[in-house]
């Protein structure tokens, strides 16, 4: 059936009229299915920022905010949906409004009549903001997209040009500044005439000037693929209206979500844990909840009863490379960190049968390595690790080791780990310094194990004179 035809075009006016059947039915299904994604769309994105796979992070995040806004645009959407039912079932039984029957002055008849005006106007408008929203909600989630394609393709793009190694690193901080004013002013330019509803395209000079950066950032938008429901949505005047309403709206909204109240001048929550503060982040079994996840190391509780004390330390891509600038022998001719098929590996472990010996010799330099430049004490004493490799309770990959503190006094102690960081400078390149990643504290109140076996002989003993 051809688009222009006048068959599809009365199926599509007889269509039109049967759709809000349709999007109470698509709403009430994806208000369902958004509010049971979004707790593993949360999760997800923040294992993949914690696991330092920053990628997947931002594609998990672009995810959470689009349901975001779905969602409320499609609460709003059943509400008015519900209120244009509702003005229906109304009329049914009571018909268009009769101003004389109120019997009001003629001063409040007159005004009434001119605000309100007809039912039916009313149950028309309701309409018309039902379909709307609808659309809008779609488009709105198009619209994020776009925007974070844009930022994606912006990194990708400097991040390609950090790889020209074979020139001198002045020439790559020259391209880099020369491709990002044009490309953030070019940006600020399509914003602009994104919020004044494409001005831009209007004039015939600003049109010919704008039409090379338009051109550009369609295709990085994707603009392909919701370019006729936009232009459509503008060219109705509630449309253009909704739109000015909508997005302050977002910004309130996300405004409101970062609010949080503040109870003191001196304690508050902090990213960091110190011999005045405890991060539950540190501690194994304050991180039981899926969204809880360790920072840079942990111990099992805050309350340590035995006479040793388990310490794990988390792995990532930076320590590694730390470790690779500690002991140059142990870089591989090929880096494959990075995303990997599981099949390749396979094929690749089975026909290389002398790469485990290999693998043990690397591996053992490797462990020697880290338990190098990774110091830990308690207190003002140092304690000699011997980390191995290990897994936590979450499956996140990272060294272990267990420290002998059966000569340590009761009560409070700080555990401290040493190691190298980056030291980010706007006036110079990043260098690599030593520094306390983490304090974690700690009381230390060991089982009474004489008067435990002092209880249970009595315990014992009583039984037997019973029986």
């Amino acid at each position: 059936m051809k688009y222009n035809s006048p068959k599809f075009k009365k199926w599509l006016d007889t269509l039109q009229q049967e759709s809000w059947q349709l999007e109470l039915i698509i709403s009430g299904f994806a208000i369902y299915g958004l509010f049971a994604a979004y707790e593993p769309l949360k999760l997800k994105a923040i294992t993949s920022n914690i696991s330092g796979v920053e990628q997947f992070g931002t594609i998990w995040a672009i995810a959470l905010i689009c349901c975001q806004i779905f969602t409320f645009n499609l609460i709003i959407h059943v509400l008015l949906r519900g209120l244009w039912i509702g003005a229906i079932g109304l009329r049914y039984v009571s018909g268009d409004i009769n101003y004389a029957s109120l019997n009001y002055s003629d001063k409040f008849t007159s005004y009434l009549k001119k605000k309100v005006g007809s039912f039916d106007r009313y149950i028309a408008s309701l309409e018309a903001y039902c379909s709307i929203i609808f659309a809008a909600s779609f488009l709105m989630i198009f619209y994020v997209i776009g925007f974070f394609t844009v930022t994606i393709s912006f990194v990708l793009i400097i991040q390609s040009f950090e790889l020209l190694t074979f020139l001198p690193k002045w020439a790559i901080r020259t391209i880099i500044i020369t491709f990002i004013i044009p490309f953030f002013l070019s940006s600020i330019i399509v914003f602009i005439d994104f919020l004044g509803q494409g001005f831009l395209k209007k004039k015939k000079w600003t049109s010919t000037l704008y039409f090379p950066i338009y051109w550009v950032f369609s295709k990085l938008t994707l603009s392909f693929l919701y370019r006729p429901l936009a232009y459509n949505f503008l060219d109705n005047k509630l449309g253009k209206r909704l739109s000015f309403i909508l997005l302050p709206i977002y910004l309130i909204v996300v405004i409101i979500n970062t609010l949080e109240y503040k109870s003191s001048n001196y304690l508050n929550s902090t990213n960091y844990s110190s011999q005045y503060q405890i991060l539950s982040e540190h501690y194994d079994n304050l991180s039981t909840k899926e969204t809880y996840f360790i920072n840079i190391a942990s111990i099992p509780s805050k309350l340590i009863e035995t006479r040793f004390l388990p310490v794990f330390l988390l792995h990532n891509k930076e320590m590694e490379d730390f470790i690779y600038d500690k002991n140059s022998n142990l870089i591989p001719k090929d880096d494959n960190r990075g995303f990997q098929s599981s099949t390749t590996n396979g094929i690749k472990s089975g026909f290389n049968d002398a790469a485990g010996i290999k693998d043990s010799l690397n591996l053992k330099e490797y462990l020697k390595t880290v338990n190098e430049i990774y110091k830990i004490h308690i207190d003002s004493n140092i304690y000699l690790s011997d980390f191995i490799i290990s897994s936590n309770a979450k499956d996140r990959m990272g060294f272990e080791t267990y420290l002998n503190i059966k000569n340590l006094d009761e009560g409070k102690h700080i555990l401290t780990i040493t190691g190298p960081t980056k030291e980010n400078k706007l006036d110079s390149e990043s260098k690599t310094i030593e520094k306390v990643l983490v304090n974690i504290p700690f009381w230390y109140f060991p089982e009474n194990i004489s008067s435990s076996n002092t209880q249970n002989n009595r315990i014992a003993a009583d039984t037997i004179l019973t029986n």
